[in-house]
């Protein structure tokens, strides 16, 4: 899979650049060009400081600067020691063996010991807060505190992903004594955590400023402040980086990236990563009827969607599952035939003159492209009898409305799945009982829930690979393409890609 991902990247990538005025918005991006310093326009602002209380993607690169995860996964996305040295999963899925590193402090100078992951992973779940580790981590029934660096994670049923969760959403290690002695909330303004860097500024919805952490217990960064400009206008993101007011940006459209193809100051990249687009489909309401929802898959070029967008860079999927990963079905296609959704249209009675009327939600800069996506996607619909209004969706306000059972009848969205594995794709997208899907009919919710006690991994992949297969042909989901990261950056500046499409401030530098 890796491999695979690595491939595509090399021959997607594009050079280009463009000359920089030299001039700065402000003293905090002053630092810029400097060798200690970097600049980033990023899309959104983290849902708070507290790592444990959202799960929110785009926030993951940030938080993992300020925090860590107990194991965390290298470029190819293989799992890898952290604030865990080693780790051992009981056969049956019950239990899961700890050996905690010795040598880690928190920002506040007090040592991170295995009662930080007991109150992390355990006792936090206690908590009235809302916390979304309580959804990730339900299954724990205790922990064991064997000695300061040793912890026994029992689980109520078997969890074979536990090491995948500990290493994905929300799963940070927070300071027991610390947020005890402070309160959430307090612990949420002014967080402490073990990472590499350390929050010294937040202005909500506008920047975040980090300074280094020189006492890290891992590799010391080479950049010394990272600034996060939040510029949630993707063409306001191409005009920071064009005038030298940031360093590096992603999620800006394609085009702008081959615009900018002869300009020799920056470097621009369409990466690949482990993301699905997808639209989420309610099975109420608009999309109640199968034939509706099968109809409107059909409707969808997949091929011209990446072309027009992605320059041809993002895959075409049928399942919600990503090339090379374990629950990958490369031998099924699910057809782009706009005759076959007239007819599947026509028997629930609905014509281009009678047409089946639906609601379209849709994000505008949260991913590259992705407002241009829905309004081709609805006029590939309006040409087979689906008129499909759309509303455009804030990203902060997309879990809320998911959540709460307000989400339209369907809503081009980016699944991320940094782990790859199966069952964070279509086990959480598709089982009803997790917060994140916005399909609730159990015929296909079954399927997904009966797969996530099942311990031998090979039986594991199958389930997941025939109830993916089902729930497409049932309509439960329609899968569009593998999502790209789109990056410009100053030619100078150097970071380390993953595979998952982690942009990480602790792996640049100036070269």
């Amino acid at each position: 899979m890796t491999h695979e991902i690595e491939r595509r990247t090399l021959l997607q990538m594009l050079g280009l650049g463009v000359v920089g005025s030299g001039v700065f918005a402000d003293s905090l991006v002053a630092y810029a060009d400097g060798a200690d310093a970097v600049t980033i326009g990023w899309p959104s602002d983290v849902p708070g400081w507290d790592p444990n209380l959202h799960f929110t993607p785009d926030a993951q690169p940030l938080y993992k600067l300020v925090f860590n995860q107990p194991l965390t996964q290298a470029p190819d996305l293989k799992l890898i020691p952290n604030l865990i040295a080693k780790w051992e999963m009981a056969k049956d899925g019950l239990s899961l063996t700890a050996q905690l590193r010795d040598d880690v402090t928190f920002h506040d100078g007090s040592k991170m010991t295995a009662d930080d992951f007991r109150f992390t992973f355990f006792e936090r779940l206690k908590s009235p807060e809302k916390l979304d580790i309580k959804n990730s981590w339900k299954k724990v029934k205790d922990i064991e505190v064997k000695s300061p660096t040793t912890a026994v994670m029992h689980f109520s049923a078997p969890y074979p992903t536990a090491p995948q969760w500990l290493a994905f959403l929300g799963s940070y290690i927070v300071p027991k004594a610390y947020v005890e002695k402070v309160g959430e909330k307090a612990f949420a303004e002014k967080p402490v955590g073990t990472g590499a860097y350390k929050l010294v500024d937040y202005q909500l919805n506008a920047r975040s400023v980090l300074e280094r952490n020189d006492k890290f217990w891992g590799p010391k960064p080479a950049i010394k402040r990272v600034t996060f400009e939040i510029i949630k206008d993707p063409s306001a993101r191409v005009a920071a980086v064009q005038s030298g007011q940031v360093d590096i940006t992603v999620n800006v459209p394609v085009r702008e990236v081959t615009r900018l193809a002869h300009d020799p100051n920056l470097v621009g990249e369409i990466n690949p990563i482990t993301r699905v687009v997808l639209l989420q489909c309610r099975n109420d309401q608009g999309f109640a009827d199968q034939n509706v929802r099968l109809a409107a898959h059909h409707a969808i070029d997949k091929a011209a969607l990446s072309k027009a967008f992605y320059g041809g860079a993002a895959v075409p999927l049928s399942v919600p599952v990503t090339p090379g990963t374990p629950g990958a079905l490369p031998d099924f296609k699910f057809a782009y035939d706009p005759e076959a959704a007239k007819k599947l249209l026509a028997k629930s009675g609905y014509s281009t003159s009678k047409p089946a009327k639906i609601t379209f939600g849709a994000t505008n800069g949260h991913f590259p492209s992705d407002f241009d996506i829905a309004r081709a996607i609805q006029q590939m619909w309006k040409k087979v009898g689906i008129d499909a209004e759309i509303e455009t969706i804030e990203y902060s306000k997309y879990f809320q409305l998911n959540r709460g059972g307000k989400l339209p009848d369907a809503t081009l969205y980016s699944w991320d799945n940094a782990t790859a594995d199966p069952e964070i794709f279509g086990g959480y997208l598709l089982n009803a009982k997790m917060p994140f899907s916005a399909f609730k009919d159990p015929i296909v919710s079954d399927k997904f829930g009966a797969l996530f006690g099942q311990t031998d991994y090979d039986k594991r992949i199958a389930g997941y690979k025939e109830a993916e297969k089902f729930a497409v042909e049932y309509g439960a989901t329609i899968p569009l393409l593998q999502s790209v990261v789109t990056v410009v950056r100053k030619k100078k500046l150097s970071y380390e890609k993953f595979g998952n499409g982690w942009i990480l401030a602790n792996t640049m530098k100036w070269g």
